[in-house]
């Protein structure tokens, strides 16, 4: 990481941290929070300095996630949904209409969301049927972050049983589409709703490609990235608590998600959840009974510690972590 990259991250950390509190009994972020974001690049963190981007490899891009999910979990779950989107716009087989969004993403002018329900497990949540002039998307996608928030959405339905195709459609009340918010125990300003898909027509232009589907299969990158938030919650917890073991369980576990490629992921994950519960806990008890009036930053940590016991999470991670907090006699 550069010295003027750190530099910008220890500004916007500053500021993210300044307003965690306040963000915490919101019930919608600020947009201010992701123009500092973009203003910084960071919306272009991965994407080619020729194109307007950072080009961060994946270590760094995971260490800027972590510090800026100890800052403020809530605006970093956010605006890592985005990342999706600018993968699908870089990939060279996208259609070219597409592909005329990526400057503007790059820039953060237009901030992207998910909507996988193509790609959970199991029987089909959100079904895609071809017609003439484009598709129609039937179903649910239960969890989407962001909304009334980011400008569009990467979202995933199943074609057949084998094939989940993708699209980019505009984040917005429309035809076809009935929003339901959820009212979450942490990270409610993240303004997570469930989209039911009712004949909701998606033009052509709007199509992105297909991939096989292939269940509890996904791309351990992303995974790991989704990993520095429990990383996050951890060294937030570690650095009000500092010195204690703790640091060095932190530690082993960013060393156990770096090594993905050669170790179980899903394993890897699992430790950093837990690890950022306990913490949370620990820190807790070291500030006493302040820790149980609502707000205190120890009460906001273990609730969303334990959001993200569930959330960015996947069945073999669900059961990775039952093993470490259920042990058999």
């Amino acid at each position: 990481m550069t010295h003027e990259l750190e530099t910008r991250l220890a500004v916007i950390s500053e500021f993210l941290e300044a307003s965690a509190e306040q963000v915490d009994s919101a019930d919608l972020l600020s947009s201010q929070q992701f123009t500092v974001l973009a203003e910084s690049g960071l919306y272009g963190a991965f994407a080619p300095t020729s194109i307007g981007g950072l080009e961060l490899d994946l270590g760094v891009v995971c260490t800027v996630v972590e510090q800026l999910a100890s800052a403020c979990l809530t605006t970093t779950f956010v605006w890592i949904q985005h990342f999706r989107l600018l993968a699908a716009l870089l990939d060279p087989a996208a259609p070219e209409g597409i592909r005329q969004l990526l400057p503007l993403a790059v820039s953060g002018q237009v901030k992207g969301g998910v909507a996988l329900g193509g790609l959970l497990p199991g029987p089909p949540l959100l079904k895609a049927i071809e017609t003439k002039d484009g598709w129609r998307l039937n179903g649910d996608a239960p969890w989407v972050s962001g909304w009334g928030i980011v400008d569009v959405l990467f979202v995933t339905a199943r074609h057949s049983d084998d094939t989940v195709v993708s699209f980019v459609i505009d984040a917005v009340d429309q035809t076809g589409i009935k929003v339901t918010p959820h009212r979450l125990s942490a990270m409610n300003a993240s303004s997570t709703v469930q989209l039911a898909f009712n004949e909701c027509h998606i033009p052509k232009s709007r199509y992105v490609g297909s991939q096989p589907y292939a269940p509890g299969i996904e791309r351990p990158e992303g995974l790991r990235v989704n990993g520095s938030l429990a990383l996050g919650i951890a060294r937030r917890c570690c650095e009000l608590l500092s010195p204690t073991s703790l640091d060095d369980e932190l530690r082993r576990c960013r060393d156990d998600l770096n090594s993905f490629e050669t170790t179980d992921i899903a394993v890897a994950r699992a430790r950093a959840a837990e690890l950022a519960v306990r913490a949370s806990h620990a820190l807790a008890i070291s500030r006493g009974s302040r820790s149980a009036i609502e707000g205190d930053i120890a009460e906001r940590t273990t609730r969303e510690a334990a959001l993200l016991l569930v959330f960015a999470s996947r069945p073999a991670i669900k059961d990775a972590l039952l093993d470490l907090m259920i042990k058999d006699s």
